[in-house]
């Protein structure tokens, strides 16, 4: 019998084959791929807190070599992750294209992050400086190795538009839980050695472990999708970093992702210095934190359900819009004021970011789909490694206006002084300037950041039923299905109407 010609209608359907079914993911795949963000959130989360104390304090480098140190990480750092997301997109093995990467983190992740927290005992303090920015610069590189095919997983579990939020919200539990556990244990590990370079040295040789070992989980208990192994086309510069700007619903997205997290950056670069200098409380900052990341997985639960009946797109907005009034209402909070005032703060404040979070995360898995209909490729890969990049960027942006924001505040730094008989660093009374200058920036910057997410987020067009009858369309052209150019031509036309 010959083979009946398989054509997609106006509508969406596929005439002689079926359109792609719902896919549910078992518990034991989502719980799989949510272990391999246990590293990601929390070795974040140490480096964070303690690295900078511990090249200062352990490794005994100058700050200013120090601050050389990250730079020159972080250049190459967002340099190589755009490179990583090319490679990965286009690996060919038995185990897929991301899962080989799994597997080989185990152990380099456990390597890495040891080495990172190993006082080398050179004498000389360019060789420590030597040692500490190779040992960085070869985490970051492992790092990236790890997230990029992670991130770009997330698009290939599965199709369905409801089940990517369900794979996130999964995810961001277990990123959530790592990091509130790394907030804490980590130096309570360092404390329980005389020497804090022991201390050190055996809580990264714990966590190596507890970062690198989940990573079985997600190699074992993850699949991917066969018909996303083609060979790839030859590389092209332009096709691979410059059209993925083409692309409305990426530019979209990036703009939601990229002023989320930076929101979350100033907030999170701000508020010690918020707590120190103009609430009087810098021993509650902790504290204050921690109501944040415990309310942020509250959200997560919340706002995966609110999308269920409203939609990512509309759940972004209503996260987005909490988030705003909270910041705003900043200026409320002053020294002298109840102590559980400023924990609610925090509290609201996971509530809004956690919802966006979460929205965004399930969002971002949508872009490949957009980008296949023009491209013809799949490329999370490229897509992971460009919006890491860009991320690395932002971050650096971020950091970069809250410090000369302080400079010129006229920020006064703390002063050695003999207390007792003892050299100790005294903080010193900041101007009235300086604390305005605190309250303005946590307020109007992410209220400005948060505006342009919501404009965003008006603009972003794939709906539940518009990605569905793209699924479709996708499905049937990888299939070798004749497809009607007529439906081909609505979904662009879809994907670049705004709103």
């Amino acid at each position: 019998m010959p083979d009946v010609p398989q054509t997609l209608n106006i509508m969406g359907r596929v005439t002689g084959m079926d359109t792609v079914k719902d896919e549910r993911l078992s518990l034991s795949t989502k719980l799989g791929f949510g272990a391999g963000d246990i590293f990601g959130g929390g070795s974040m989360v140490i480096i964070g807190f303690f690295y900078l104390y511990f090249i200062t304090d352990v490794l005994l480098i100058s700050p200013a070599l120090a601050g050389i140190v990250f730079l020159i990480s972080k250049i190459w750092d967002a340099s190589i992750d755009p490179i990583i997301g090319v490679i990965t997109d286009r690996t060919r093995t038995r185990f897929g294209r991301r899962r080989p990467y799994f597997l080989a983190g185990v152990v380099l992740i456990s390597l890495a992050f040891s080495m990172l927290w190993y006082n080398v005992g050179f004498e000389k303090e360019w060789q420590r400086m030597a040692y500490a920015l190779g040992s960085y610069m070869f985490f970051t590189t492992v790092h990236s190795f790890m997230m990029i095919p992670y991130f770009s997983l997330a698009s290939e579990l599965t199709l369905d538009y409801t089940e990517r939020t369900s794979l996130a919200t999964v995810r961001m539990l277990f990123s959530m839980g790592s990091s509130l556990v790394c907030a804490v244990v980590p130096y309570e590990i360092v404390k329980m050695f005389p020497d804090e370079s022991t201390g050190f040295f055996v809580m990264a040789v714990i966590f190596g472990l507890v970062f690198g070992l989940p990573y079985l989980a997600t190699f074992f208990l993850t699949r991917e999708r066969r018909e996303f192994q083609r060979e790839p086309e030859p590389f092209s510069f332009r096709k691979t970093f410059i059209e993925p700007f083409k692309t409305p619903t990426f530019v979209n997205v990036l703009l939601m992702y990229l002023f989320t997290m930076s929101t979350m950056d100033i907030i999170m670069s701000i508020m010690i210095y918020f707590m120190t200098y103009f609430m009087q409380r810098s021993g509650e900052t902790n504290y204050v934190l921690g109501s944040l990341l415990v309310a942020q997985m509250v959200a997560i639960v919340i706002f995966s359900a609110i999308s269920k009946r409203r939609g990512k797109k509309q759940s972004f907005i209503y996260a987005a819009t909490a988030w705003l009034f909270i910041m705003a209402s900043s200026f409320l909070i002053g020294p002298g004021q109840p102590v559980w005032l400023i924990y609610a703060f925090g509290a609201l404040v996971g509530l809004g970011s956690g919802g966006m979070v979460i929205m965004i995360y399930s969002i971002l898995p949508d872009v490949p789909d957009a980008d296949e209909l023009y491209s013809g490729e799949r490329r999370e890969g490229t897509y992971s490694g460009v919006i890491s990049f860009l991320r690395q960027l932002s971050t650096a942006f971020g950091i970069f206006l809250v410090s000369n924001a302080l400079s010129l505040a006229g920020f006064k730094k703390p002063v050695k002084e003999m207390v007792d008989g003892v050299s100790t660093l005294v903080k010193q009374q900041q101007s009235p300037e300086l604390l305005m200058t605190l309250r303005l920036m946590l307020a109007l910057i992410p209220v400005v950041y948060l505006l342009v997410c919501i404009y965003n987020a008006h603009r972003y067009s794939l709906t539940p039923g518009l990605h569905d009858r793209l699924k479709n369309f996708l499905a049937a052209r990888r299939s070798g299905a004749v497809v009607d150019r007529a439906e081909e031509a609505f979904l662009k036309r879809s994907l670049e109407r705004h709103g």
